[in-house]
């Protein structure tokens, strides 16, 4: 019988503790060294105790934490120009999480239409295999059963098509459409990537019936696919994008970015966050982007994509009783397993190795960014290892 909890019983906690982390590695209470390919679902995008970070917060930390909005706070004012200058965006509003970024993003949306005269513009088409978040609105907007489940009623305003499916798209606008929300690559619906040719058929959809393009970029941006957002790769920007996970280096940090036109109707007293924009959450976040905006640093991350690519190529053909599929972009990785994912994880963290399960029976593989070659390989290694056990087992099982 497992031992009694204070905590609430909301999540599946695999038994491991861990005391402290260096680089790509964490070190478990018994010493033992894990590779972390999880990276925090995506967020130690530079790893663990990245000094550069860790200077940055016990600097601030020595001045002022906690401020609110009432007052004007020069980090955001600093990050908030970096982000803008690097981007599309013309505005940004900053968070503590992704979910209170596309809560953001939905009321930037809804806004819009709404200080142009239009308050039945309030839909929001998202696609099936979607994850936004958590609250309330962000489940609704995701559509996912389970997550929906026992929650009351779904919030109105949000409606789901298949993935990539233009014609059931085109379909579903009406004169209430508001915007097209989608993840670039969607990751707990297992690493599914959106075409460069789909993404700009929306953008020309929303041209075309003004609507406005959200794009949900928590887990893939910040330097994760190659470039700093994946909107780079497709020749097109959205109206509106949510950010977190990898800004914030592992500090609780989100922002919604927008243009000038589609922020407009966010006049103040719209929306509001008590501790969004904190000046430890600015300080860490600026120490980030000195790092990713970098001379060099994301054609790094292109170069250890590619030693994993071919890797994992290579594990998908020594092992076509495991591995069914390789999917991603840069270090936003998924293995397709041909055994229950849960098996493979769990053979994957046998071998001291961290991953992340999603959807579709996919592990993913979420590195740090600053992954080196060789742990690339030591990683691939340790799968491979795990592959051979799994090949080992179902041929017993057969024989």
């Amino acid at each position: 019988m497992a031992e009694a909890t204070p905590l609430y019983d909301t999540y599946a906690r695999a038994p491991l503790r861990f005391e402290r982390g260096e680089g790509v590695w964490l070190i478990a209470e018994d010493g033992t060294r894990y590779l972390d390919f999880a990276a925090g679902v995506a967020v130690n995008s530079l790893g663990h105790a990245h000094p550069h970070l860790v200077s940055a917060l016990k600097n601030q930390a020595d001045k002022v934490w906690h401020l609110s909005n009432l007052y004007e706070v020069p980090g955001q004012e600093t990050l908030g120009a970096r982000m803008t200058e690097a981007t599309f965006a013309d505005k940004v509003f900053f968070t503590n999480s992704g979910a209170e970024a596309l809560e953001c993003a939905i009321k930037t949306a809804r806004r819009y239409h709404f200080a142009k005269g239009h308050p039945e513009k309030f839909h929001i088409i998202t696609f099936e295999g979607a994850f936004h978040g958590r609250t309330l609105a962000t489940i609704a907007a995701g559509g996912q059963a389970k997550y929906l489940e026992g929650f009351g009623p779904k919030a109105p305003g949000f409606y789901q098509v298949p993935f990539a499916d233009i014609a059931a798209l085109k379909e579903a606008i009406t004169e209430e459409t508001a915007a097209i929300l989608i993840e670039p690559i969607q990751g707990e619906g297992g690493i599914r990537v959106a075409s460069k040719e789909f993404l700009q058929e929306l953008r020309a959809l929303c041209d075309e019936y003004g609507l406005l393009l959200i794009f949900d970029e928590v887990q893939c941006g910040i330097g994760r696919t190659g470039k700093l957002f994946a909107y780079e790769a497709t020749g097109i920007a959205p109206d509106i994008m949510a950010v977190a996970k990898g800004i914030g280096g592992g500090f609780p940090l989100g922002a919604c970015l927008a243009t000038q036109e589609a922020a407009a109707g966010m006049v103040a007293g719209t929306h509001g966050s008590t501790y969004g924009g904190n000046p430890l959450a600015m300080a860490v976040g600026n120490a980030v982007l000195d790092v990713v905006l970098e001379e060099g640093f994301l054609e790094h991350v292109r170069d250890i994509a590619l030693v994993f690519r071919q890797g994992l190529a290579s594990l998908k053909d020594r092992f076509p009783d495991v591995i069914e599929e390789v999917r991603g972009e840069g270090l936003m990785l998924g293995i397709k397993a041909k055994v229950p994912s849960a098996d493979l994880l769990k053979a994957i963290r046998a071998e001291r190795l961290l991953a992340v399960p999603a959807g579709e029976n996919v592990i993913r593989l979420l590195p740090p960014l600053i992954t080196s070659a060789a742990e690339a390989r030591e990683g691939l290694a340790r799968i491979e290892r795990a592959a051979e056990q799994l090949t080992s087992v179902k041929q017993k099982a057969s024989a």
